[in-house]
């Protein structure tokens, strides 16, 4: 089933955490492509100080505010995008980072756009997993929860398999752990096909 607003019109901490084991896709005219994301981080309101909403309504992160289940991407190092999905009802902010998938659909696809054999490299950060599924600036502000770009329930995560760490590459908050990553064992289960992960 695909994830409707209502999954996303939540606690931004809630959601990363619950985005793990759920299948991300993309079909565009190229083809189709699609994850399981097993890598999150949830970004806060203004008081959030690695945040883009730091910067109030009217700064970078203004789509933060807006409605959820929409998508927020922006550019970084002027080379490399970040796909976010907004969150909390509408008028608080609140986003989550997808860092990382393991491929289902489109590896081929995946493989001719980052330009590698390395299957392991395709879609293990947050810059690679955009540039394999296509994603760029024309897709900020798309609505996910219709049309080409969505998220779909696909296996089964018991909460106790999900780790929780400190944010990637964030100054200042380090010790909030509201990184959320699927432990090795049933990465390694999905590698193999499984669709079904036991707790």
């Amino acid at each position: 089933m695909r994830l409707n607003r209502s999954f996303f019109e939540k606690n931004t901490i809630e959601v990363a955490r619950n985005l793990i084991g759920s299948l991300f896709k993309f079909e565009t005219s190229e083809g189709v492509a699609s994850g399981v994301i097993i890598e999150t981080e949830a970004y806060l309101g203004e008081e959030d100080k690695a945040s883009h909403a730091r910067f109030g309504r009217d700064g970078k992160g203004r789509l933060m505010f807006g409605m959820p289940g929409v998508a927020y991407v922006y550019l970084i190092y002027g080379m490399h995008y970040m796909f976010n999905v907004v969150t909390e009802p509408e008028g608080v902010a609140g986003a989550v980072l997808i860092r990382a998938l393991v491929p289902v659909e489109g590896v081929e696809l995946m493989k001719k756009r980052r330009r590698t054999e390395d299957v392991k490299n395709l879609t293990s950060g947050p810059a690679r997993l955009t540039s394999a599924f296509g994603i760029t600036l024309e897709q900020n502000g798309r609505d996910i929860t219709t049309g080409p770009l969505g998220i779909w329930e696909y296996i089964e995560v018991d909460k106790k398999d999900v780790l929780s760490t400190p944010r990637i590459g964030v100054i200042g908050w380090k010790e909030k752990p509201w990184r959320f990553v699927l432990g090795e064992y049933f990465v390694q289960r999905i590698k193999e096909g499984g669709k079904i992960i036991e707790s």
